[in-house]
């Protein structure tokens, strides 16, 4: 199943493939792509706080709903973003889009209806379908994201040695 568990996973393999290439995502900064995995989940804030609550509170219409889509998540990145010092947000406002947008993708491959949401609201309110690999009681789906998880950090070590080797190997200036 696409659990939290699944999209924390997903979100930390990606970041650190990417911190090979892109050498300012650091170890730090691939956590924050994993809280970026949990954003769409804000949605099930309503177990906790029901819509009605706040709508009392506020005195207007309220929903969770919108957090489970691009427009909500990208309100909250933005958010974010503006509560941290202003040399991470950038870096930030990136690697929770990461994060995100990959828990958008294992969202979207579940088999419908458990694979259809409002993804593109406010553009849209229309279902976002697709056929669908798995479903959410498979049980394979947690697993196979470990293995992605720990070989994505099996080759950020291998490199980052190598590099360490390289660097260590460097010729010796010559006497001169």
């Amino acid at each position: 199943m696409a659990d939290g568990l699944t999209h924390v996973l997903v979100a930390y393999a990606l970041a650190t493939l990417l911190s090979i290439r892109y050498p300012w995502i650091t170890a730090r900064l691939a956590t924050v792509a994993m809280v970026g995995g949990m954003l769409p989940d804000l949605n099930r804030l309503k177990w906790i706080v029901s819509p009605e609550t706040i709508e009392a509170a506020l005195g207007a219409s309220f929903s969770w709903r919108p957090m489970h889509s691009i427009g909500g998540v990208a309100v909250v990145i933005c958010i974010a973003s503006l509560t941290i010092r202003a040399e991470y947000r950038r870096a930030v406002a990136l690697l929770l889009a990461l994060g995100a947008l990959s828990h958008f993708v294992l969202d979207l491959l579940l088999v419908p209806p458990a694979g259809t949401y409002q993804y593109l609201w406010p553009l849209t309110d229309a279902d976002v379908v697709f056929p669908g690999f798995y479903s959410s009681r498979d049980r394979w789906v947690a697993p196979v994201s470990i293995l992605l998880a720990l070989a994505a950090r099996l080759v950020a070590r291998r490199h980052s040695r190598s590099l360490e080797r390289e660097s260590h190997e460097s010729p010796m200036p010559a006497d001169g």
